[in-house]
């Protein structure tokens, strides 16, 4: 891990504005420049963190168990909260400030997210894992992991409009084959909102886990048209690294996503793991009862794009013991534009359980998506 080069590191994010311009282009073989502490591998550099919404309040709710994330537009992003039983399903929207040397984030709205006869829902019904603008921007899809659901919900007044139907095997058991809480963690679209992918945390039971402790799970892949129905195109099989969960995706192109996987060992701390994933030649598993015995080239081929850990501390303070203190719960994942000669931008946000010894924290990195 690169921790010696901390000083370094402050005075490159003092100069870099959150999704601002940057140093002029480079050639590829130094897309990032030489190597310095913002460098966490060769295609990912961090641009800095912000704490500033850890443990704030916003029109009476706690900012806090942020588990997804989706811009709206430059600078504007909503934040999907994983909230508990006793607190109202609830999207924030965030205000990204690129005006200063280090990236801010401050709360500009709040929607109640509501049954169709205006009633809020609660984690008790509602545990929002993903999230989807729908384009044109008047509407989102979110992504429950409790039964699970995708629904639509009205930004005007946080109404549900229509839920996604679901394949049976993927309910939580004893309905279908899904283990609780390891349902629909992740939510993408296309560029062109007609194509929807929503990821599995876990595998289903008759996918299971393999001898090295990677999961088999599922991405299903749903095809339709933004603010009309959408159904069930294929599924993917995809293996997570050792230990890890898929807790979120996007879509950088037709052929390309990009997956972050999270692990938690107590007492060591939080395994962060960003991949490129290739739709080529993509095997459809729909009809496969098991993933346990399909072979490799039936899941999606992933590239480690960068392990958190590996990028520089950068001042980063740790609530909990963490293999580098940069690290918490990083749940949401969005991506951004094109940086000037510096691949794109991608935002990350840490789910702080709404717990004491955890930290809700924005990450701005540059990533190049070869």
């Amino acid at each position: 891990m690169r921790w010696k080069n901390l000083l370094a590191a402050t005075v490159a994010l003092a100069t870099v504005a959150l999704g601002g311009a940057l140093a002029p282009p480079q050639p590829a073989a130094a897309q990032y420049g030489p190597p310095s502490g913002g460098v966490c591998s060769a295609d990912a550099r961090l641009l800095g963190f912000s704490d500033s919404l850890d443990k704030t309040t916003y029109e009476g709710q706690p900012v806090a168990g942020l588990s997804a994330l989706s811009l709206t537009r430059p600078g504007h992003a909503l934040a999907l909260v994983d909230n508990v039983a006793t607190t109202p399903a609830r999207v924030f929207g965030l205000e990204l400030d690129a005006r200063r040397g280090k990236p801010e984030v401050e709360v500009e709205s709040l929607t109640i997210l509501r049954r169709a006869d205006g009633t809020p829902y609660t984690g008790a019904d509602f545990d929002g894992e993903g999230l989807v603008v729908e384009r044109g921007g008047r509407s989102i899809l979110a992504s429950s992991e409790r039964e699970p659901s995708i629904r639509r919900f009205r930004l005007a007044d946080g109404k549900e409009t229509a839920s996604l139907a679901v394949p049976e095997r993927f309910r939580v058991a004893p309905a279908g084959e899904a283990a609780t809480n390891a349902t629909f963690e992740a939510l993408a679209a296309s560029r062109d909102g007609r194509t929807l992918f929503a990821g599995m945390e876990g595998p289903l039971a008759a996918d299971g886990t393999d001898a090295d402790g990677r999961s088999r799970n599922r991405i299903l892949e749903y095809a339709g048209k933004p603010g009309r129905d959408y159904r069930v195109a294929a599924q993917y099989g995809y293996r997570t690294d050792p230990g890890l969960s898929l807790v979120e995706l996007a879509v950088a192109d037709r052929d390309q996503l990009v997956a972050l996987e999270r692990g938690y060992t107590p007492g060591v701390g939080n395994t962060i793991k960003v991949f490129t994933v290739s739709l080529r030649r993509a095997t459809d598993v729909t009809d496969r009862a098991s993933l346990a015995d399909a072979p490799d080239r039936t899941y999606l081929k992933k590239d480690l794009l960068f392990d958190l850990a590996e990028c520089p501390p950068s001042g980063a303070v740790a609530k909990q013991p963490q293999p580098n203190p940069l690290l918490d719960n990083v749940e949401g994942m969005a991506l951004g534009g094109w940086l000037p000669g510096r691949g794109r931008q991608l935002y990350l946000i840490s789910d702080d359980n709404s717990g004491a010894s955890q930290i809700t924290r924005f990450y701005s990195l540059a990533v190049d998506l070869r």
